[in-house]
């Protein structure tokens, strides 16, 4: 079993619609790869990667909590977080791999742009020659938009590709922020009505 990692990346579109795939957000950032790729330089050097003294190669995490919390870096709020088995040639050091061949295993959308959970994915107005950048969005933000479901991108993506979304953290269940305010407002009036009441009865019977 290979070893697996977590990492983040922007989702793709080709321009025939017919297949995603993912673009790195650093180095690679101008490499479009597949589900099941090859590690290239990101320099546009002729040598297998990854290699030595050169810091080219796919690269990714120990856990998924690492890459979820680079999701909140200004340059990465829309990238989704990828599951990916190493394959290849391979390096470890302190906070994950270095590697030459990697399988896409699990795409988990984060959060839409409004702070709720996303459920679709819709083109983002920007892209590479060919390819299509699309972005995570919630049924709300993404209404009247063209869209691509989890399940259409991850037929897209091919076998063996899981798409999820993003777990509502319990902050998110709670209710609004303005629908708590009025509750306590409302009891507030509620005990201020009672003691006027009380009020009321004492001086009727002074």
């Amino acid at each position: 079993m290979p070893p697996t990692g977590w990492k983040l990346a922007f989702p793709m579109l080709s321009a025939d619609g017919t297949h995603v795939g993912f673009r790195g957000v650093s180095l690679g950032g101008r490499i479009v790869y597949g589900v099941l790729d090859d590690a290239r330089c990101g320099y546009g050097r002729r040598h297998a990667s990854p290699a030595r003294g050169c810091d080219c190669g796919f690269y990714c995490l120990h856990t998924a909590a690492e890459a979820q919390a680079l999701t909140c870096a200004t340059d990465c709020g829309d990238a989704v977080i990828l599951q990916v088995g190493v394959l290849g040639a391979y390096t470890r050091y302190e906070r994950g791999m270095r590697y030459a061949r990697q399988r896409v295993r699990t795409v988990r959308m984060a959060a839409c742009r409004c702070g709720r959970p996303a459920r679709v994915f819709v083109r983002d107005g920007t892209g590479l020659p060919g390819w299509r950048a699309l972005q995570a969005n919630c049924h709300a933000c993404a209404a009247g938009l063209w869209v691509l479901t989890p399940a259409e991108f991850g037929r897209l993506a091919g076998p063996g590709v899981n798409v999820t979304g993003e777990a509502p953290h319990p902050a998110d269940s709670a209710p609004p922020l303005r629908q708590q305010l009025a509750a306590e407002a409302a009891a507030l009036r509620a005990r201020l009505d009672h003691f006027q009441e009380r009020l009321r009865h004492l001086e009727d019977g002074a």
